[in-house]
């Protein structure tokens, strides 16, 4: 099965050197996560919602 995701996001201070990550929710609410210099043609990892509060709230507390 391929999953279909809605929008690509990057983040406003990814750099123009295109060393960055995009994220987009899919149609059934998992998180893909895909490197933007890949133009998506390389993996996507995929996430289910509460992974993706748990990675979140990792790099956050490292921020901190």
């Amino acid at each position: 099965m391929t999953t279909q995701y809605l929008i690509w996001r990057k983040s406003s201070h990814s750099e123009a050197n295109g060393a960055c990550i995009e994220v987009a929710r899919s149609l059934h609410g998992s998180i893909g996560v895909r490197d933007s210099k890949q133009r998506g043609t390389g993996p996507i990892l995929d996430f289910t919602r509460s992974e993706w509060v748990a990675f979140l709230g990792t790099v956050r507390s490292a921020k901190a």
